[in-house]
């Protein structure tokens, strides 16, 4: 068995993770597929109101796979960020993908380009959905620790809140804090 396999093999939510990443991906391809090159817009719409399952069916995997004894590690950990982060982001994700996939197939005005005070609004905008992200996968963290109960199985899980913080601090430097500091926060001239 390849390394891969083995690290799936012992580590079963890493691969629903991994399921949960790609069929977000396929079921908006699909929808926007149905969409713009077929035309049918209905069934686009049902292609692209499956996605929030995708969500539902990480979280039911790891509820099931915490409940039947698995001792809680860090990929339980990272289904719960999954899912905190795909709630906030998905319906962006789904609105920027629609975007690029109306221009390019059907004709659609470009994707906007972002300058000056706009696209500084826009990586605070951004950094405040990370934050709402953070918090919902520090929620359903707690739930899990609080629903096992057992110190020693859930011990893992509290690892993941200094990531979060992590991740929000990385993101507040990388995002808004450098586009103030990189000029655009100035007017770009019409």
């Amino acid at each position: 068995m390849n390394e891969i396999g083995k690290f799936l093999a012992e580590n079963p939510m890493a691969a629903v993770i991994a399921a949960g990443e790609i069929g977000f991906w396929v079921l908006i391809a699909a929808g926007l597929a149905v969409r713009y090159l077929l035309r049918a817009r209905r069934a686009s719409v049902v292609l692209l109101a499956m996605v929030p399952l995708i969500d539902v069916v990480v979280l039911v995997a790891t509820v099931v796979d915490l409940a039947g004894g698995a001792k809680a590690n860090f990929t339980h950990g990272l289904a719960a960020v999954y899912l905190g982060f795909s709630v906030v982001f998905g319906p962006s994700m789904v609105r920027w993908a629609d975007t690029r996939f109306a221009h390019q197939f059907a004709g659609g005005p470009p994707p906007p380009k972002r300058q000056g005070r706009e696209k500084v609004r826009h990586e605070w905008r951004e950094f405040g959905k990370c934050l709402l992200a953070c918090g919902l996968s520090a929620v359903a963290l707690l739930a899990a620790i609080f629903a096992i109960g057992t110190p020693e199985q859930v011990e893992p899980l509290w690892g993941w809140f200094p990531r979060l913080g992590t991740v929000a601090a990385i993101w507040l430097v990388t995002g808004p804090v450098w586009q103030e500091l990189s000029g655009s926060r100035e007017e770009v001239p019409r």
